[in-house]
């Protein structure tokens, strides 16, 4: 009886474990996962970097050694140290210490091998510093419910957090390295849910929000109480934009004006941008957001197409220029190619950060990638389309890495803009552009129909 008890608890036990593993694949990592996949690293580490080809034969010492011991059979192969493992609340960190004469490439050429040896959902590598690698391993596929950590470390300036990567690290959005990036994406990609993420996270911190909202606002427009200035048609956003490059130019006349260079002023405060500049000189960073650039870009008579080119040569002066003046640009579309008109690729080669969710054809991931990593074209055709708010993120240097953002309603963004709407900078030049909001009134609900009195 005892034994057919046993049988019933341990089968109970193994089917729990099962639903907890498919239903909360984050507790069951917590839980079991980790202890299991420490054991299966251990146990197979040596075997699997010599089926990987990641050894290196033993050394002369070693062979000396042997044949003076008169050993038959030769060492075996020395596999890259150990330095740590780690776990992780989405994986495993291994730090390896490589022999001489193995490459980092040849681990990040392994990844796809060494996640199915030690039975890993991914592994990504990269080099820490000369001679050490770090293989970070997910234990689940965490992009398939995004679950951001409770505390997040947003840092100084302006840098937030706005995804989780295929890592399980946490995607940050930095405009202090990457000033300037581009969002492409098709309809129902997830793009509008990355830019409400922006809004949201931004709204927290003391910057002025401006944007450029063509879709008659439906976009942006509900969040107008953090914005300092809204356009929502190519007019409007001609003059605003011009307006943004004369604020550049008059805060670059601040800077010059606080240099003042000579022999004994400290190297401290020497400085060519506005985060030297004194904390009462210092203009409030603006962030631009522009949703569907093509907007902007099309004409159709002569009339149009000179508003056009103002709107173009404005938005690359602002791209070129801006980031000393603390003026930083995110544009948004679902095409943006040389199909767009004159200077469209200029415009694209000064936006470093690039984020590209699901695209309808591989041309459109070229306008994205193309130039700095053909891996990452790939990675953004692949994209499935039953994961909205999964993108490709890749910038200048050719690195790339798959991401994807939490869902935030229209709801939750509108009421963070709403929440941090003291914050919203009142700057002089933008005055005309604030967006007017409405003054909120109570209506009573209509009541039942009631039958007109009779006499």
């Amino acid at each position: 009886m005892s034994g057919s008890l046993f049988l019933i608890v341990l089968v109970v036990l193994i089917a729990a474990v099962a639903v907890l593993r498919r239903l909360r694949p984050a507790w069951y990592w917590m839980a079991f996962g980790i202890v299991f996949a420490m054991l299966r690293v251990s146990f197979r580490y040596a075997s699997v970097m010599d089926a990987c080809g990641l050894t290196v034969p033993p050394s002369r010492l070693r062979l000396t050694l042997a044949r003076i011991a008169n050993r038959p059979a030769p060492p075996d192969s020395r596999t890259p140290r150990i330095v740590r493992m780690r776990p992780t609340r989405t994986g495993l960190v291994l730090r390896l210490k490589m022999r001489p004469g193995q490459d980092a490439f040849d681990f990040t050429a392994s990844t796809d091998r060494l996640r199915h040896s030690f039975s890993m959902q991914g592994i990504t590598s990269r080099e820490i510093k000369s001679g050490v690698v770090e293989l970070r391993m997910t234990g689940y596929d965490v992009l398939k419910r995004v679950q951001m950590p409770a505390t997040l470390t947003r840092g100084e300036g302006l840098r937030v957090p706005v995804a989780l990567r295929e890592d399980g690290e946490v995607h940050y959005r930095d405009y202090r390295q990457v000033p300037h990036a581009l969002n492409l994406g098709a309809t129902e990609s997830g793009k509008s849910v990355y830019q409400r993420q922006l809004v949201k996270e931004l709204a927290a911190l003391d910057v002025a929000l401006v944007g450029i909202d063509c879709k008659e606002g439906v976009e942006l427009f509900p969040l107008a109480r953090r914005f300092s200035a809204l356009a929502d048609n190519p007019d409007t956003a001609a003059e605003l934009l011009e307006v943004l490059v004369g604020r550049m130019a008059d805060t670059y006349q601040v800077i010059r004006r606080e240099q003042r260079i000579s022999s004994d002023t400290p190297d401290a405060e020497i400085t060519a941008d506005i985060w030297g500049l004194p904390d009462h000189l210092r203009p409030v960073p603006v962030v631009l957001l522009v949703d569907e650039v093509a907007e902007l870009a099309l004409f159709a008579n002569s009339a149009e197409k000179k508003r056009r080119e103002r709107i173009i040569t404005a938005l690359v002066r602002l791209v070129q220029l801006g980031r000393a003046a603390g003026i930083y640009v995110e544009i948004c579309g679902q095409r943006f190619g040389s199909e767009l008109g004159d200077g469209i690729t200029m415009l694209r080669a000064q936006l470093t950060g690039r984020v590209s969710h699901r695209v309808n054809d591989e041309a459109s991931a070229k306008m994205a990638f193309g130039d700095i990593s053909p891996d990452a074209v790939l990675a953004t055709t692949q994209i499935p389309i039953e994961r909205p708010g999964m993108a490709v993120v890749g910038d200048s240097t050719g690195g790339w890495v798959r991401i994807r953002t939490p869902f935030t309603s229209l709801r939750q963004a509108v009421t963070a803009c709403n929440t941090h709407a003291h914050r919203t900078p009142d700057i002089a030049e933008l005055a005309a552009f604030r967006p007017v909001m409405p003054s909120v009134s109570l209506v009573k609900a209509p009541g039942p129909a009631t039958a007109p009195a009779t006499a």
